[in-house]
């Protein structure tokens, strides 16, 4: 009874062990676990690049264009030597060309003797105006315009130097141009220039592209090799 009951024993664990080789236990497969899924809990579906064939552009980069330099007479202030055109609207006998002195004025009819020296056109002419308004013309219109400017001077190592008429937006290098050009001797890479306004008179060096006015005096200087 008892080597049966082994017998029996042996023969349904033969078949409980055959029965479960026979099925295929389902695989769990887990994913890699993010920080979104530690700390909430979800699956979180991270956005993929897809690169698109194509040129590829290049972000460019824009300079701010640099600002235009202010003209050097901007505002211009008058002196000995400037010829102007001063025009009383209705008036043609005030209406001429005048000279400033080299006492700084000019001199026109009714009013004499005008100042002129360091002031702007429009300011000689609203005190033109303001004169003629004195007993002369009701409601005067005056303008001044600058017919010529006065002449500018250069000095040294240029081929013809001397007193020329003034140009508007000159540089020393234009001014050496109208000279002439550059003496064999002369050196080329720095000038002088002198200019006096109303503060006084200052002289310094500067590159042959530097702006001049009227009544500036450019010194071209020697080299000695």
């Amino acid at each position: 009874m008892r080597g049966a009951r082994t017998v029996i024993v042996c023969l349904a664990a033969a078949l409980t062990l055959s029965g479960c080789m026979g099925r295929t236990a389902p695989v769990a497969v887990a994913s890699q676990p993010s920080l979104d899924n530690i700390a909430y809990g979800r699956t979180v579906v991270a956005p993929v690049a897809v690169a698109v064939p194509g040129p590829v552009v290049m972000p460019v980069a824009y300079a701010a264009p640099a600002p235009a330099p202010a003209p050097y007479d901007a505002p211009y202030h008058l002196d000995a030597g400037d010829r102007l055109r001063v025009v009383v609207y209705g008036q043609e006998g005030l209406t001429n060309t005048y000279s400033i002195s080299a006492g700084g004025t000019i001199t026109m009819p009714l009013i004499g003797s005008v100042p002129a020296r360091g002031r702007t056109p429009s300011g000689l002419a609203a005190d033109i105006a303001a004169r003629l308004r004195n007993g002369f013309i009701r409601e005067p219109s005056v303008a001044v315009e600058i017919e010529a400017y006065r002449p500018f001077f250069i000095l040294g190592e240029v081929q013809a130097p001397g007193q020329y008429p003034y140009v508007p937006n000159m540089t020393a290098e234009s001014a050496v141009a109208i000279a002439g050009g550059f003496s064999p001797r002369a050196k080329r890479d720095r000038v002088t220039l002198t200019h006096t306004d109303s503060s006084g008179t200052s002289r310094v060096i500067v590159p042959p592209g530097t702006p001049i006015g009227p009544g500036d005096t450019v010194l071209i200087g020697e080299r000695w090799f």
